[in-house]
This record gives C-alpha cells, sequence and structure tokens, in this order.
C-alpha cells in the first residue's frame, strides 16, 4: 500500500512539446516558414545584382510567384520523371565535388604547377620496375638496386651509360635515359616534382612510381619558352626505308619530294598549296598543313626544335627529318604564358584528373577517417582476402558460387556502425579486377589494396550521401536547383515557347497596344570628336571619300632587273601583310607594281601577279584587292633608263569602315578622336543636341573638344511597324501570359500572407 502511494505521488516525466515554426505564407495547403523565406530574401540580397536588389515587400511577390509555379511543376508530376532525376543527379554531383575535394591541397597544387611552367627541365631518368602491387620482398629488392646505382653514378659512373646497362625502360638503348625538356603534366607527379626539387646536375633518392623506383637527374633548367602554333609539309618514310639508311630508293624518293617542295617555297609558291600537294599528313594537309597549338615535350624532339627555332610569323624551316619522314615547318605564331588569371581553372581541373588527383583524393579520405570510426572484422577479413589467387593477376578472379559460412552475408567492415558484407566487397572487386602484366604483381597484396580502395570508397560515398545534413547551404542550393529546373520546364511551356510562336497572340497584342511603340524624331548623323582643328582637318581629308585610305605604312617590295619571282624575305613581308588584312576585315589593299626602262614590259604586271597569287592564296578574296600597274611610268619616278626606286611593288590601305580611320588616328594617341555614327534622339549625344536638328555639317567647340556633326536626315516621330517592335511585343507579351498564368494559379492555390510576420522581417 505504501508503495502504491509513493508511486502515486512521484512526478511525472516532463513533456517537451516542440514550438511550431512561424509560418509567412500559405499557398492552398502548403505552408512556407518565416525562416526558409528569409534564408531565400538574404541569399538574393548577396548573390544578386546590388544595383536591382529588392526590398522585403517586391521579394515577397516573386517568392510566392516562384513558389506557385513550382508546385504547378509538382501537380504535373515533372520531379518525378526520369529526366528530371537524372538532370538533378547531375547538378548534384557537380556541387558535390566541391564539398568533398580539399580546397587548400588543390589551391597548392594548382599555384605549384603554375610556377613550375614557368621552367623547362631537361632530364635523364633509369627504371627500376616493381608493380605498386609487388610482394614487400620484392619492393625492397628493387629499391635497393636503385641505390646501388645511384651510389656507383656518385662515385662516377656516367648516367647514361649507367641508364643503357640497368635501366628497364626499353628507350634507355637508344638515348641514354633521357626524356629531353619537360614541363608540368608530362610525366607523373612524382618524376615531375623530383625534376623540380633536385638541382641541376644532381641525381635524385629513389622516386617512387606505379611503374617502380626512378633515378632522375637534371641536365639543364631553362625559361619557359611559350607555346607555338606552325604548319608543316609532311614527306613521310617507310620504317623500313628509315631503318636502312639514306642509301635506298624510299630515302631518296621522300628527299627528293621534299627538296622539291622546298625549291617551290623558295621560289614564292604560298605554303598551303604545298601543303596539299607534297604533305602527307592527311589530317592537316586540307588546312595548308595548320597544326594545333603545342608546348615543349608534346613533339618529336627534332620537330620541336624546328619550330622554336623560328621566331618571325611566316618564316619557314629548311627540310629535316624525324622518325616520321621529313618536314619543312612554317610558324604561324608563338605564345608566351598566359596569367594565373587565365589558366586557374583549367590547371585545377588537370589537378583534380592527372596522376595528382590520388592526392587530392588521399587527402580527402584522411580528413574523413578523424569523424568516422571505421572497425574491421578481423576474422572476416583474413578469409576473405584468401580468396585471392593468380587468376586476379590475369583479371579473371570469380566470385565462388558458394562463401563458406563464416564470411557469407558477413560484415567485413563498419563505418559508423553501418555495415558492409565481404559479398559487397567480392562484387566490387570483380568489377574493378585488372589485368597484371607485372611479374612481380602479387595476388595477396592486390586483393587488399582493392580493399582498402573499398573503404576509402564507403567513407567518401557516406560523406557525399550525408551532405544535405551536414551543411545547411548545401541543402539550400540542391532546393534551389531543384525549383530552378522545375520553374524552367514550366516556364518554357506556359510562357516561353507560346510566346515565340503565337503569332496571331504577338500581332494582336500590338495593335492593342501600337501606342506603346514609337520612335521619337531621329536624327541619321555622325559626330567627329578630335582634340584640336590640325586633327579635324587630317580626320575630314581621310573620311572624304569611300573606301577611306588610311595612313598606315606597309613594307614595300624591292626587285633586281628582271625579276619578279618572290623572295624568302619578300614573302615574310607579305605574310606580316596577310595577316594584318585578317585582323581587320573591312581594309582593302591597293598592290601597285612597276619596272625600270630597261626591264622587260611585262614584268611589273607579273610582279604584281605574284603578289596577289600570294594574298589569296592566303584567303585574302580577290574583292578586297586592288591593282595598279604602272608599268615603266610610276608617278614621281623620272628617267627611263636603270632605276632601282621604279623595280618595286608598294601597298596603300584602304578601308569601308570609318571606325579604322577611329583606329589610325588613335594610334598615338589613344581615345583621342571618338566617331559616332547612328540614329539619335535628342539627350543622346550632347554634341548633337548643341546644333538645329536640320541636314547639314557644323563644327563645334565644347569641353576643350571641337566637334564635327553631320546630320544626314531627320526622321520625325512615329509608330513603330510590328516587325521594328516584335522584340518588344514578345517580352511584353510574354509578361501578360505570365500573369494570366500566376491569376489561374493564385485561384487554384489561395495565397494567405502573414502580415504580422511580414512586420517582424520589415523592423
Amino acid at each position: 500500500m505504501l508503495c502504491g502511494v509513493l508511486a502515486g505521488c512521484k512526478s511525472s516525466a516532463p513533456v517537451v512539446t516542440k514550438t511550431p515554426e512561424p509560418v509567412i505564407l500559405k499557398l492552398g495547403n502548403r505552408s512556407f516558414t518565416t525562416d526558409e523565406f528569409f534564408q531565400s530574401f538574404t541569399k538574393n540580397q548577396i548573390n544578386g545584382d546590388s544595383s536591382r536588389r529588392t526590398d522585403l515587400r517586391e521579394y515577397i511577390d516573386l517568392y510566392t510567384n516562384l513558389k506557385l509555379k513550382v508546385m504547378a511543376a509538382e501537380q504535373e508530376g515533372r520531379d518525378t520523371t526520369e529526366g528530371f532525376r537524372e538532370e538533378i543527379a547531375t547538378y548534384r554531383k557537380q556541387l558535390a565535388q566541391s564539398y568533398l575535394n580539399d580546397k587548400e591541397i588543390i589551391e597548392h597544387l594548382t599555384a605549384e604547377a603554375y610556377e613550375r611552367l614557368k621552367q623547362e627541365v631537361n632530364v635523364s631518368h633509369i627504371l627500376f620496375p616493381v608493380a605498386d602491387d609487388a610482394a614487400p620482398a620484392d619492393t625492397l629488392k628493387a629499391y635497393r638496386a636503385a641505390l646501388d646505382v645511384r651510389k656507383q653514378i656518385l662515385d662516377g659512373l656516367d648516367f647514361s651509360t649507367a641508364a643503357r646497362q640497368f635501366s628497364k625502360d626499353p628507350t634507355a638503348a637508344t638515348n641514354g635515359g633521357n626524356l629531353g625538356y619537360l614541363t608540368v603534366f608530362q610525366v607523373v607527379y612524382p618524376i615531375e616534382t623530383a625534376a623540380y626539387s633536385t638541382p641541376v646536375g644532381s641525381v635524385s633518392a629513389p622516386i617512387r612510381s606505379r611503374s617502380g623506383y626512378h633515378l632522375v637527374k637534371v641536365l639543364d633548367k631553362r625559361p619557359s619558352r611559350g607555346k607555338v602554333q606552325v604548319a608543316h609539309i609532311l614527306v613521310r618514310v617507310s620504317p623500313s626505308a628509315a631503318a636502312s639508311g639514306g642509301g635506298t630508293e624510299g630515302q631518296k624518293a621522300a628527299r627528293a619530294r621534299i627538296d622539291e617542295a622546298y625549291s617551290r617555297l623558295e621560289k614564292g609558291e604560298p605554303f598551303d598549296m604545298l601543303a596539299k600537294e607534297f604533305s602527307d599528313d592527311r589530317e592537316s594537309r586540307n588546312t595548308g598543313g595548320i597544326l594545333p597549338v603545342f608546348g615543349v615535350g608534346q613533339m618529336v624532339q627534332p620537330f620541336e626544335e624546328a619550330a622554336y627555332s623560328l621566331t618571325q610569323p611566316g618564316s619557314y624551316s629548311k627540310p629535316f627529318q624525324s622518325n616520321y619522314g621529313w618536314h619543312i615547318v612554317r610558324l604561324i605564331e608563338r605564345q608566351p604564358l598566359e596569367s594565373f588569371e587565365s589558366m586557374a581553372g583549367a590547371l585545377r581541373q588537370k589537378v583534380v584528373t592527372d596522376t595528382r588527383g590520388e592526392i587530392v583524393r588521399q587527402a580527402l579520405v584522411q580528413k574523413l577517417r578523424k569523424n568516422y570510426t571505421v572497425t574491421e572484422s578481423p576474422d572476416v577479413l583474413a578469409k576473405t582476402l584468401a580468396l585471392a589467387d593468380s587468376s586476379l593477376l590475369m583479371g579473371k578472379w570469380k566470385l565462388p558460387a558458394t562463401l563458406e559460412a563464416s564470411i557469407e552475408k558477413k560484415p567485413i567492415v563498419l563505418i559508423n556502425k553501418q555495415p558492409y558484407t565481404a559479398n559487397e566487397f567480392l562484387e566490387t572487386v570483380v568489377r574493378r579486377q585488372q589485368p597484371r602484366r607485372d611479374p612481380t604483381s602479387s595476388a595477396t597484396v592486390q586483393m587488399e589494396r582493392l580493399f582498402r580502395r573499398f573503404v576509402d570508397d564507403k567513407i567518401i560515398e557516406q560523406e557525399e550521401a550525408g551532405l544535405e545534413k551536414k551543411y545547411p547551404e548545401f541543402l539550400s542550393l540542391m532546393n534551389d536547383i531543384r525549383d530552378g529546373v522545375l520553374l524552367s520546364q514550366v516556364m518554357e511551356m506556359n510562357v516561353w515557347e507560346k510566346s515565340l510562336t503565337d503569332s496571331l497572340g504577338q500581332r494582336t497584342y500590338y495593335e492593342a497596344h501600337k501606342e506603346k511603340y514609337r520612335y521619337d524624331q531621329r536624327a541619321a548623323a555622325s559626330i567627329l570628336v578630335v582634340p584640336n582643328d590640325e586633327t579635324l582637318k587630317q580626320a575630314s581629308d581621310m573620311l572624304a571619300k569611300s573606301p577611306y585610305q588610311l595612313r598606315r605604312s606597309v613594307e614595300e617590295l624591292s626587285y633586281g632587273v628582271n625579276q619578279s619571282a618572290l623572295n624568302a624575305k619578300q614573302r615574310e613581308t607579305l605574310f606580316d601583310l596577310v595577316v594584318l588584312m585578317i585582323k581587320n576585315p573591312d581594309y582593302l589593299v591597293e598592290v601597285s607594281g612597276s619596272a625600270d626602262g630597261t626591264e622587260r614590259d611585262t614584268v611589273s604586271a607579273s610582279r604584281i601577279r605574284n603578289v596577289v597569287s600570294v594574298l589569296t592564296a592566303n584567303r585574302i578574296p580577290i574583292v578586297r584587292i586592288m591593282e595598279k600597274d604602272h608599268g615603266k611610268f610610276r608617278p614621281g619616278i623620272t628617267g627611263t633608263g636603270r632605276n632601282e626606286k621604279a623595280r618595286r611593288v608598294t601597298f596603300q590601305l584602304f578601308s569601308t569602315s570609318k571606325k579604322d580611320v577611329e583606329k589610325i588616328l588613335n594610334s598615338k594617341d589613344p581615345g583621342a578622336v571618338k566617331l559616332t555614327e547612328g540614329l539619335f534622339t535628342k539627350g543622346a549625344n550632347p554634341y548633337l543636341d548643341a546644333v538645329d536638328w536640320q541636314p547639314g555639317t557644323k563644327t563645334i567647340r565644347r569641353d576643350g573638344k571641337v566637334a564635327l556633326v553631320k546630320i544626314d536626315q531627320i526622321d520625325p516621330a512615329r509608330l513603330k511597324t510590328f516587325e521594328e517592335a516584335r522584340g518588344a511585343v514578345i517580352n511584353d507579351y510574354q509578361a501578360v501570359l505570365e500573369k494570366q498564368w500566376l491569376d489561374r494559379l493564385k485561384q487554384q492555390y489561395p495565397v494567405q500572407m502573414n502580415e504580422e510576420e511580414v512586420r517582424k522581417l520589415a523592423k
């Protein structure tokens, strides 16, 4: 009885009731809390255009409309389609990477890679092969062999001799282990690091890579030579002919062909035409032999040296031989090392995808392991690893039909108390096994490596799966992405597509709102603003007649008596002109030729014809070339005898664009001259507003400058035609369609705003 009384006197445990979050908005039966609205509003203020930020009341309308549209998409089932799920999964995978990768490691490796790009390193190496999954005894044996050879080298053994004697790199027998000059991302990261950290003339300690141990000797370091783009003519030599030396018929025929191409090049024939005729490189010959931009270490050494030895665009090499055959290369351009800012994105991508990627991954795993509990089952693990046999090294290992009871579906590891069974691991082994050709590979070591990778993968998988719980901002971003995808889909169907395709609706809207679409009075005018009267006269003279003569010099071509063929220097000059014409598509060029009194009557025309042929062969249209043959009577040249000044071709540049005249005038003082043309309304240009709006030309002085204002005509104010207004009409029609749609949605999902919560936020 007493016990019952005492029991009845005990106070009951307190009941904790969770206070519901305040709701700021209800759409139909869907509630939106003040907190999630305020987070969205704050994010909009931080990320949005500061000049177009909305206040709280305006954002409530935007937020309401967004949620209504998303609810409409959900009602249509758009969030349940396979396509939607795949798109969201893709976005999630991309977004997750920034939360999974160690940003500090990536930024360090990116900055390091850029610094290394500033240098090119000439290295040699000796390889002592041993598989990355070799038994410990084999690994130790290779390491000791590397140490022994390094000692011999330090005691005086020549490195190239040691490479030929000890290295298992198959190229060492012919190159003494030399890899030539290299830069970032061209060899595996450990060797690259040894190359950049070892002093010139020194030999590194043994360096481990997946292939084995390496000794690296640095022969030279030099500043980066940047990248080049060249065109080439290739005459292939068959491997049998190349191997047997220059005395074979195949070698002689190849040399004769490349010599013929070079001879015709020297006589002035266009490089791209010769490439089409002679080159055996099928991929480049139809484009004039042009190759992609490349850097050091990306081409065979003779080709690389020939390309980098050229300094002037348009210059070309003499014939030279590589293991592919005979080449002639012509320089198109040289590109210096870009700034870190312009390269950083591409470097980061390479950092996470080349051999550095494993460093980034291991940094992530080590970081995660500090917060993850990993408990292995020793007995299950030992018995599972014991299933490895030689078939694993051939990539043919198969999961046994039955596993013994002690490991069948038994946990092999627990990660944060989540079990993963031996069966799951062994299924991964079947999928990931790769044939191992290295005789030092060990099936036992390989199976254990696969298990370590399996555990790391599961840790990363758990981390990725829990990003929404761990990082509220990740959850918020994913919700925004989800809403954005749904919003885009329903807007496309209900507004954008209809507004673009409903031509009748566009026309009807235009007819009902014509007065919205007007042109004010406009002047068709040009306004030339210059610093002084002298410049104004110079500009006026240049602009007096189209095409406009440009005061821009181009080097002339001088000839010997009766010479009309182009020599190498003249072709370089023409290449400069070609580049100038390509960069300035409105340029025209007048080609003027002449001869002295002692030369053949046809030599002047022949000089012009050869020059024009080179220009047209380099894709300068004939309509951009004007020819002027002075014959033996060039203006300003007196006498009928031998005269060097008469034996030449000169060039005069013109342009169909007034903007080119502006550029020429600004060449010495950038920004001094400004030419503006078009249709102007009142208030659009202060110089135009300063004159009477009547056709004609007037000079005015304002703000310390001189302006020439030319009004060609005055267009009176008028309504725009439907065609003129169509772009604006479509935009306005979209707004109408969107409002009509939102009105229907508000009827379907009545809007209830909690004004008290709004006032709290507004304070």
